[in-house]
């Protein structure tokens, strides 16, 4: 069966994923992964679904519901996935003032270093910028540099950061 992945966005409600889980189970399909959030009154949802039918089909099928909703849907499928070098996971925690840039720096210094950013939240809250990033660090990298290098990127932000192993009893 082809995996298809799926964006959706628009106003919150209850019952969104009840509503787009439907029309996947109705389809046979099964959701494989799956990440959703409200930001500021939107939701916004990307999953990763397995289905026997193409994305096309998928996309019409979710019409009524996104028109009911008022969501914007894009279906596409999923390529075959490369594997990369091996990587070690580690989790970044940036908090501080906010400030334009935060984000923008940060990661800019994690690809500097080819870390990848494989989950990404920020939230602002009274004034306090927090972001918390998890990141796939490539075997060789010297991961005491990126460390120092990320704290230093934070400082001249005015802002803390730190770059700790990820707990692996953690999904």
């Amino acid at each position: 069966m082809p995996e298809l992945a799926v964006a959706v966005l628009g106003p919150d409600r209850p019952g969104v994923i009840a509503a787009l889980s439907e029309v996947v189970l109705a389809e046979h399909g099964n959701l494989l992964d799956a990440s959703m959030t409200i930001l500021r009154g939107q939701f916004a949802m990307t999953l990763v679904v397995d289905v026997p039918v193409d994305a096309d089909h998928v996309l019409a099928d979710l019409g009524p519901v996104a028109e009911r909703l008022g969501l914007l849907v894009s279906v596409r499928a999923v390529g075959a996935t490369e594997q990369g070098p091996a990587t070690s996971p580690y989790v970044v925690h940036v908090h501080g003032a906010d400030r334009p840039g935060i984000v923008h720096r940060i990661t800019g210094t994690l690809a500097s270093y080819g870390a990848n950013v494989t989950d990404l939240t920020t939230r602002l809250a009274e004034g306090l910028y927090v972001l918390v990033a998890e990141i796939a660090v490539p075997a060789s990298v010297d991961v005491t540099a990126l460390q120092a290098d990320v704290a230093a990127a934070a400082a001249d932000l005015g802002v803390t950061a730190t770059v700790q192993p990820a707990d692996s009893d953690v999904l």
